[in-house]
């Protein structure tokens, strides 16, 4: 189960984005932001490496970024990780 902080945190900076994250994607974020790779994100949540790169894939358009890294340092920029 993922913090409710990621939530909380998602819905101040995100609330007004075309297409919200959905709670699968706020779970993938807040393992991709700990440094997991797609093999232990998916582990971890019991789903494919496929489906891992799916939302890691949404997630980068999302917060408009290019890759995992920019979105794992736009939230600890923007406050998710104290």
């Amino acid at each position: 189960q993922h913090d409710p902080k990621v939530k909380e945190w998602f819905t101040v900076n995100y609330a007004g984005i075309k297409n919200p994250i959905t709670a699968r994607e706020l779970e993938v974020l807040a393992l991709l932001v700990t440094g997991k790779n797609n093999y232990e994100i998916a582990k971890d949540l019991y789903i494919s490496v496929h489906t891992v790169k799916s939302h890691v894939s949404s997630i980068i358009e999302k917060f408009g970024v290019q890759d995992r890294v920019q979105v794992a340092v736009k939230a600890i920029k923007e406050g998710y990780i104290e």
